[in-house]
């Protein structure tokens, strides 16, 4: 028998892919664009496009192959039956493990005080949810995608990674890859992306409108019952939403506790680095060259597009609507912070604010709005699951 190496059975398709990969951690590398996950995933792209390497083994579909057992996972691994990137894949992202650890340390690293002390944040991240809808019927009308695949694209528009690989892994695992990878690609493109949308809808005048820097502190007792009143809200409404929101919340509670620090600092350092390091990978690893280069996939980056510019518009209109009512009339640019993309889409309406008005200091007001733009991508996660799966 003659030994057979990964040169025999290489085709054009790895080599593009193992092209797209080196682009993928130039960009995380060089140019600092969400490099803690792209830098992983290119990886990952390279073990999956390495003829006969073992490192994953799919089925004829271009899944992963799962074993029935784990007495089958064992024995197969070392006839190759399966790779190391097969028990991640079964055991972390197929039974949606790893994105709700993820969105725990989440929870701890973030602030939900600016939310709180502005409540009309959450109109601003409700509105922002429209990329998520218009997409989701454009992408069914176009034909290229079923029901769950269009719901998979459209959830995209909300900016926000674990709800977007917990709802794929759940509807559409063959697009996990592809989704994901245009997802946190263009959360890293916020600030290109969301400028030209927010100086179009807006006039020099709005951008320029000053607010207060002063945000009011929330006392302890609200930090620590407002993670456990969404919770149990958002479970009674959006009964699919309980393990993306819980995991969530109770991150949050660990931060604001006062008592469990440890445990916060734990979440949202070694833990949450090891759980990104093994998403990255094998989210990379669901992107051979028979399933990444399709026409789904070019549809998906240019509907993602059209998901974020939705999303950013919905929220700055929101904004306008809402200072036809308003005393006091805020900047309208805060709105667009409601794709929640934390802290890039902040930062962004923080710039463009002290280029209109050097006196505007608008980040930990545009903070609410992410905030509230991550809830909410989250309940329009569990609406999709409850509605499709």
């Amino acid at each position: 028998m003659l030994y057979e190496t990964g040169f025999q059975a290489f085709t054009w398709g790895n080599g593009l892919m193992l092209v797209i990969a080196g682009i993928i951690i130039y960009l995380g590398i060089a140019k600092k664009m969400e490099p803690l996950l792209l830098v992983p995933i290119g990886v990952g792209i390279i073990m999956a496009n390495l003829p006969l390497a073992g490192l994953i083994v799919y089925t004829s579909e271009g899944l992963p192959a799962e074993p029935g057992s784990l007495g089958e996972l064992i024995s197969g691994v070392g006839q190759g039956k399966f790779g190391l990137l097969n028990i991640i894949y079964t055991y972390g992202i197929k039974l949606e493990i790893i994105p709700l650890l993820i969105f725990l340390g989440l929870g701890a690293l973030t602030d939900f005080g600016p939310a709180m002390a502005r409540p009309i944040s959450f109109i601003f991240g409700a509105a922002a949810q429209l990329g998520i809808f218009v997409v989701f019927l454009i992408a069914y009308a176009s034909g290229l995608f079923s029901f769950n695949e269009a719901a998979c694209v459209g959830i995209i528009g909300g900016s926000d990674g674990p709800p977007t690989v917990y709802l794929t892994t759940a509807l559409a695992p063959k697009l996990l890859g592809s989704v994901t990878l245009v997802a946190y690609s263009y959360m890293a493109l916020v600030p290109i992306l969301q400028p030209p949308v927010i100086r179009l809808l807006t006039t020099k005048r709005e951008r320029a409108i000053y607010m207060k820097p002063e945000v009011r502190e929330p006392s302890r007792l609200e930090l620590v019952l407002f993670p456990i009143a969404v919770f149990v809200l958002a479970a009674l409404l959006v009964p699919q939403s309980a393990p993306l929101i819980g995991m969530f919340m109770f991150g949050n509670l660990l931060r604001v506790s006062g008592v469990t620090d440890r445990l916060a600092e734990s979440a949202r350092s070694g833990f949450l680095n090891v759980l990104t390091i093994l998403l990255g990978v094998c989210v990379g690893a669901l992107m051979p060259a028979q399933v990444f280069l399709s026409h789904q996939t070019l549809a998906i980056i240019g509907l993602a597009v059209l998901a974020f510019t939705l999303g950013t518009a919905g929220g700055v209109l929101a904004a306008k609507l809402l200072n036809l009512f308003l005393k006091e009339p805020i900047n309208p640019m805060i709105g667009a912070a409601g794709v929640s993309a934390i802290p890039m889409s902040a930062r962004v309406v923080q710039r463009m604010g002290q280029k209109a008005n050097p006196r505007n200091f608008l980040l930990m007001h545009a903070m609410g709005p992410n905030v509230a733009g991550a809830i909410a991508t989250s309940v329009v996660a569990g609406i999709f699951l409850g509605a499709l799966k």
